[in-house]
């Protein structure tokens, strides 16, 4: 199974993609990962038209080979104003269902303080209704970013007893929402094996969602 892990945020160096990190290093479960920080590819804004997809300098084409290839997928962003940020939701519209349709997607929001629900619902809600990926019911909230999942990073003081104890619960969660991504990943290959080889009749007419 093959994990592609998305970062969102709109700068460098960014929470999101030091939380990327720390998740494509424990994600041992996965046969391979890979992690692509949005912010370092030239993406064109979605228009609407396939061609914008295509227009010069575009990134998009190694973006979507990336996706094909996915068993399954992270989207992480930082909560901007209570949102996702724009360049995820630009993404997830140029995503073409026939790369994701049917793929389970852990969702993952990163937050400096201690609010971060907002993205997850907003991508629950409309993100998801045309390209048809899974999200699974678990999703992770990365708050207090900055304190956290720093090990592999310079540290200049150690962190104190609750930040560790806060931590290491935030470590066992991770390791359990990684593993579910897993079994999912796996269960759902079949629904898509399925999906091309018993397709529903006039299965066409219903490529979007309600």
């Amino acid at each position: 199974m093959k994990l592609l892990i998305v970062s969102a945020s709109q700068r460098t160096p960014s929470q999101s993609a030091k939380v990327a990190g720390y998740l494509n290093q424990v994600a041992g479960q996965f046969s391979e990962t890979h992690h692509i920080e949005l912010c370092r590819y030239n993406l064109p804004w979605w228009d609407g038209e396939q061609e914008s997809k295509a227009c010069d300098g575009s990134s998009w084409p190694l973006l979507s080979a990336r996706v094909r290839e996915a068993d399954a997928l992270i989207l992480i962003t930082p909560e901007w104003g209570g949102m996702a940020t724009p360049i995820l939701k630009n993404f997830l519209l140029m995503c073409d269902m026939q790369d994701t349709a049917h793929k389970p997607v852990l969702l993952v929001s990163v937050v400096k303080g201690i609010s971060g629900a907002y993205p997850i619902a907003e991508l629950r809600m409309n993100a998801l209704k045309n390209n048809k990926l899974v999200a699974v019911p678990d999703h992770l909230i990365i708050r207090n970013a900055g304190e956290m999942l720093n090990d592999h990073l310079p540290q200049q003081s150690a962190p104190d007893n609750e930040t560790t104890k806060r931590e290491s619960a935030l470590k066992e969660r991770i390791d359990y929402s990684l593993h579910m991504l897993w079994q999912y990943s796996r269960a759902l290959s079949g629904v898509r094996q399925q999906h091309l080889d018993n397709p529903y009749p006039k299965q066409q007419e219903y490529s979007y969602g309600m």
